[in-house]
């Protein structure tokens, strides 16, 4: 039996071409040889009335065999169709089995395979990966191998004996060869091809860097690689053979990091890995020299094509071909075995940003007296312990000092976390350069709760405030009522209840862990505007009360904004050096300081079985017991105390029959009633039975584990499958959803097992893949195994996705109490998971309830980019060890990092620079309409088997609309925005994060029509040259919805600085400093002058304006400001026109002794 598939490619697309099929037999000979006698062939017609292939049907045909051999198509006497040729006689009883279709896949690789050339898939093609699995056709899914690309320069042909000999020589023998044909009358023969007359070969040795490399050039009657004939010189040449035809010198250059990957590489690599665990990861084998045969290169693609004996001849020739070489058996292993494989560089196409968190340390403060007074006066509420009694604020203690069997040991095991807000003060620098809030509000995500959006919190001023250091006084903070009422007292108090009796297993010691070494990011938003004020991180570990019944800290956050420099590319080998990279700069400047206080109130904690989640992995199946809808069927007074239940009508028990009697009943007497009702029961028996049999059967076999489904963490269970029957069968596990999965791999069976110190055995090659992927495990009789799954999502709930903050307020945080228990039970799934024999009768059935629930995470990123484009980002991972979660005493030193996220369009991965340098990971990102908020998830493990993340990252991308401007520092340029409104009329307001550096006009509130089109009027005047990001919001004032947002993108460039200033101030406060400088008028009319600087918080004028006649001078009056540090500035004034154009700008450097 012949069964391999083989293929071809063709342009010929006319009826007439055919396929011819010879069967042929191989004899052997009495002196040991063998002999080719052929059976027969037949025709296979390719084509039908045009280009399309005849009938691509996948079934199979019969090809019939005519006696003879295939030259007898070649007879004059032939005729068409084959069936009128009285000269062709069918064998009888003798036909040829086959299919034809066509191969989509193979388009790709149309440049490795000549036309016309049956190739089957068994045979190693020259520029194509080897085939995965065990068919070993590497053609019926081809990949392509990795191209290298080289550059050839100083190309210099030399001709023997010079040019012009060579020429005249050509000549001579084209004019003979014309005058031979003339006298035959024959046409011009193969012989002579005028499209090449020299050729030579070359074998590329990749990895050798820069080479000088000379060719003899070869031609005459031996073919090329064209399969035609050249010219050659007369055989009475004077030189050698070895130069007789000329030669062809050139340089070749290569990157040395790129190299070739053989056949032989990638079949010995697949050997290699297959003891290791399939994780992806960037490995690439070491190259080696490819060595020149003596005997000169194989039989390639091309010749197959042209040689008239078919199949094995080499041809015997000085050079070596190793590109498209046809050697179609087994590749030689042998350079494969003695290279180690190394990994690469990843070759970076931006700075890596670095991962740099908030800090989240030294904020527990110890308060004064007088501090302690202003808090008790501003009326904040008392957080009470569970005896009702007000807990007070402890003193500061050191971080670091926990003790974890302290804490488990705690009798009260219940926790009330609360989180208190007070106030908020702006930063005086943060007020200089952008605008100060009246209104805030919240989010933030404690553990696994759901994320928190808080309410407009308005910012009352006090006296005397609560800020300490450099921070204004503080505001307190007032709940904003939705008519704009203030509500009493001051503060925002919310509760996490965390009762052990709602945790699964184990997780109460997790928690405690997630506080003491976990932080909490609070985004502060600005209410009116919502824009983003800055995020503030506060550890958790004040949380721990070991041993006390309730404690309680009072904090003092910087509220910090985080800057990230613009993208850099990297330019040529530069990225390829050793340690060369570094992280982008992060500039991170305080916008306020948040006030608030962290309290844990013990409570005990009565654990009941109901309440508890099972601690077994292994899932049981059912007795087999069958349960009726009306209840059990054990007497009352039956003494193993088993389930009774009272018989119940048929219509209280199904709504379906009861509506059927309902609608159906005639008007007639009550006998006639009743019995139309026996005949409408009896009827709808008879219709539900067999669907009631098979429910009530399936109840029987069906088993049902609940899942509680974490983002990236993997649940791991075993199902305890037995077969019930005397005889052994074959199971196949159908599964209805892809993020339910079994184990197929022992290795990572085992894993999970140490993991969950699971004690059932593991076997190995257990089960079996159908061609469909479905895994099948053979039962004997009798036999129960354990079947391992493992459920693994990494898309988010989607009240987790919901979006914080620009978006709109929400009512997030209405309810002031959080519990876990109420969290992930709406949004359950159930999978559906069949153990089936032949047949597809199912011998039990298990059922899987997914409760989603809140993940934790770790750090979060914002990034503001341009709507409807791609946003790329490289971030450094910082160092592992560094990681919160991380195993201690990993062995091999710094593990690898994996990455999966939680968006499957997103592009996501991490990326090794080399052994001992750090990873990154890089994310594409497509950015959608203007104001739209992606929200994604990035889980990071350490685990090659991807079992739990030891962080999960939070990314929030905000799409604007992009307006590129180009000033000068110090000048107004202005600018125009066209709005569009929405479906209904809205009061809009313009804010903007710059508002000392961007006017806009209309300044207030105005209306916005519906669906009408109306202009923004904006001005910009930079104080510094370079790059900046300006962002503005339309923000409806009624609704504090976001309508739309932009995001400037400044390119400014320093002015032309006319004079330049000196002067010594001290440093340390003091009084300041008055100084002069002159302006001369250069028209001969008076002016109008405005002035303006670039550090309003170190520079005053006496006069921000000033008149003067044509060609006088103007005294212009400056105050310096003292400075609390020592140092050099450089301060700018600009003295504009009457239209704020720049006319010149002096430069004051001050000095701060």
């Amino acid at each position: 039996m012949f069964n391999e598939v083989v293929y071809f490619h063709t342009s010929l697309n006319h009826p007439s071409i055919a396929a011819v099929v010879e069967v042929v037999m191989t004899a052997g000979k009495r002196d040991g040889g063998s002999q080719h006698l052929s059976c027969g062939f037949g025709i296979i017609p390719l084509f039908h009335g045009g280009s399309e292939v005849t009938d691509p049907a996948t079934e199979d045909r019969a090809l019939k065999l005519y006696h003879g051999t295939p030259r007898a198509l070649l007879h004059p006497r032939f005729q068409n169709p084959v069936e009128k040729n009285k000269y062709m006689t069918v064998m009888e009883k003798s036909h040829l089995q086959y299919a034809l279709k066509s191969h989509q896949p193979l388009e790709a690789i149309f440049h490795l395979l000549p036309e016309n050339l049956l190739i089957s898939g068994m045979r190693t093609v020259p520029g194509l990966l080897p085939a995965h699995g065990d068919t070993g056709d590497c053609l019926q899914k081809p990949r392509l191998m990795k191209t290298v690309t080289c550059s050839l320069e100083g190309l210099f042909i030399q001709l023997y004996p010079s040019l012009e000999e060579f020429e005249e020589e050509l000549l001579e023998l084209l004019n003979s060869d014309r005058l031979l044909q003339a006298l035959s009358g024959s046409a011009r023969s193969e012989a002579a091809d005028m499209r090449s007359v020299r050729w030579a070969v070359w074998s590329p040795v990749v990895g050798t860097g820069d080479t000088d490399v000379v060719l003899p050039l070869r031609g005459g009657a031996c073919r090329g690689p064209c399969q035609t004939l050249m010219y050659r010189t007369p055989p009475s040449s004077r030189q050698g053979k070895h130069v007789e035809s000329g030669t062809v010198q050139f340089h070749v250059s290569s990157d040395s990091e790129e190299h070739l990957v053989t056949a032989a590489e990638i079949l010995c690599k697949d050997k290699d890995e297959s003891k290791q665990p399939p994780t992806p990861s960037l490995r690439v084998p070491t190259p080696w020299r490819v060595p020149v045969s003596p005997q000169g290169p194989r039989l390639s693609m091309s010749q197959l094509v042209a040689s008239p004996q078919g199949t094995g001849q080499t041809l015997q020739q000085d050079g070596g071909i190793t590109h498209l070489e046809a050697d179609l058996g087994s590749p030689d292993a042998e350079p494969c075995a003695s290279d180690q494989l190394r990994a690469l560089p990843f070759t970076p196409l931006q700075l890596p940003m670095a991962a740099v968190g908030l800090q989240a340390c030294s904020s527990h403060m110890s308060l004064s007296r007088a501090a302690l007074a202003r808090l008790h006066a501003a009326g904040f509420p008392d957080i009470l312990d569970r005896n009702q009694e007000p807990v007070e604020i402890s003193e500061p203690v050191e971080l670091g000092n926990f003790n974890l069997r302290l804490e488990e040991a705690d009798p009260l095991q219940g926790n009330e976390v609360v989180l208190q807000f007070l106030a908020f003060g702006s930063d005086a620098q943060g007020s200089v350069e952008g605008r100060q809030p009246r209104t805030v509000f919240l989010t933030f995500q404690f553990y696994r709760f759901p994320p928190v959006t808080t309410p407009r919190l308005q910012l009352v001023s006090t006296d005397g405030g609560l800020a300490t250091g450099l921070a204004m006084p503080a505001q307190l903070l007032v709940r904003v009522n939705e008519d704009g009422t203030l509500t009493r007292p001051p503060g925002l108090q919310l509760k996490y209840m965390v009762d052990p009796a709602f945790l699964r297993p184990g997780e109460h010691r997790w928690f405690l862990r997630y506080l003491a070494e976990h932080s909490l990011q609070i985004d502060v938003w600005d209410g009116d505007s919502l824009l983003h004020v800055g995020s503030a991180a506060i550890k958790l570990e004040p949380l721990l009360r070991q041993g006390q019944t309730a404690v309680r800290t009072y904090h003092e956050l910087e509220v910090a904004t985080t800057e990230y420099e613009p993208d850099g590319t990297v330019m040529g080998r530069e990225a390829l050096r050793h340690g060369a990279l570094r992280p982008l700069g992060v500039r991170v400047a305080v916008r306020g300081r948040l006030h608030l206080c962290l309290a844990n109130v013990g409570h005990p904690c009565d654990e009941t079985p109901e309440q508890l989640a099972s601690h077994s992995r292994t899932v049981t199946a059912p007795d087999g017991t069958v349960t009726t809808p009306g209840g059990s069927w054990c007497s009352r007074n039956a003494p193993g105390g088993g389930r009774t239940a009272w018989a119940r009508r048929l219509v209280d028990v199904d709504n379906e029959l009861e509506a059927a009697l309902r609608n159906r009943r005639p008007e007639q007497g009550w006998p006639k009633q009743r019995a139309w009702d026996l005949q409408v029961i009896d009827a709808y028996r008879d219709h539900i039975k067999g669907e009631s049999i098979y429910q009530m059967l399936s109840q029987a076999i069906t088993a049902t584990r609940t899942v509680h489904a974490v983002l990236g963490t993997a649940e791991f269970f075993e199902f305890a499958l037995k077969n019930p029957y005397g005889v052994q069968h074959t199971v196949t596990i159908e599964v209805d959803h892809p993020e339910l999965s079994v184990i197929l791999d022992p290795r990572e069976w085992r894993h999970f097992k140490e993991l969950t110190k699971s004690v059932t055995p593991v076997e190995e090659d257990m089960f079996h893949l159908r061609d469909d992927l479905k895994p099948q495990v053979y039962l004997r009789p009798g036999e129960t195994v354990h079947i391992p799954f493992k459920y693994q999502t990494f898309s988010a709930d989607p009240a987790v996705v919901a979006a914080q903050g620009p978006a709109g307020l929400g009512t997030g945080a209405s309810e002031n109490t959080h519990s876990l228990g109420k969290s992930g039970t709406k949004q359950a799934k159930l999978i559906q998971v069949s153990f089936q024999v032949s047949g597809g009768k199912p011998i039990a059935l298990l059922r899987v309830k997914v409760e989603p629930q809140p993940h934790v995470v770790d750090q979060t990123f914002r990034f503001y980019h341009p709507e409807l484009t791609f946003l790329k980002k490289t971030i450094r991972l910082p160092p592992w060890h560094t990681l919160p979660g991380i195993p201690v005493g990993v062995p091999g030193g710094q593990p690898e990092m994996f990455v999966r996220c939680s968006d499957p369009d997103i592009i996501c991965e991490t990326k090794s620079l080399g052994p001992g340098e750090p990873q990154d990971i890089f994310l594409k990102v497509a950015g959608g309409p203007s104001p739209q908020i992606k929200k994604f998830f990035v889980a990071i493990y350490t685990d090659t088997w991807l079992a739990a993340p030891v962080q999960i990252w939070q990314f929030y991308l905000h799409s604007l609309q992009r307006l590129d401007v180009a000033c000068t520092a110090g000048q107004l340029t202005r600018l125009s925005l066209l709005l569009r409104g929405t479906a209904a009329p809205r009061r809009v307001q313009a804010f903007t994060s710059h508002p000392q550096e961007l006017e806009v006009d209309p300044k207030g509130a105005f209306l916005l029509p519906a669906n009408g089109i109306q202009d923004l009027y904006i001005g910009v005047r930079p104080r510094q040259a370079g790059s900046k990001f300006i962002y503005l919001n339309l923000v409806d004032v009624e609704s504090h919805q976001l309508v739309s947002s932009w995001l400037l993108c400044l390119s400014c460039r320093q002015p032309l600085i006319s004079k330049a200033f000196e002067i010594s101030l001290p440093a340390g406060g003091g009084k300041g400093c008055n100084k002069r400088i002159t302006y001369t008028n250069p028209y001969p009319s008076p002016r109008f002058y405005f002035l303006c600087t670039n550090r309003p918080d170190l520079l005053q004028f006496k006069e921000d304006s000033f008149e003067v006649a044509g060609g006088e001078v103007y005294t212009i009056g400056l105050r310096f400001a003292p400075s609390q540090t020592v140092g050099e500035e450089e301060i700018l004034v600009h003295i504009n026109d009457h239209e704020d154009k720049n006319e010149e700008t002096f430069c004051v450097k001050v000095l701060y002794q």
